[in-house]
């Protein structure tokens, strides 16, 4: 099956926030407590209850959509 793959996007300048409650992280990167995800070429980032809370799904490794 051919599919179009693509790069990561660049990070943005600007706070990191949650992907699934959007919680918002304190300076310019994730805290090292959070997970972080490339999904459809883009980087998404889950704080760490949302990622307690899904462990299951995330190491089944379903995209977050699915949650």
């Amino acid at each position: 099956m051919d599919q179009e793959t693509h790069p990561p996007e660049e990070p943005t300048a600007g706070h990191v926030v949650c992907a699934r409650c959007g919680t918002a992280a304190e300076g310019d990167t994730a805290p090292l407590t959070w997970l972080s995800s490339v999904e459809d070429g883009r980087r998404l980032h889950f704080c760490d209850a949302c990622a307690r809370l899904h462990i299951r799904a995330v190491e089944s490794r379903l995209d977050s959509v699915w949650w």
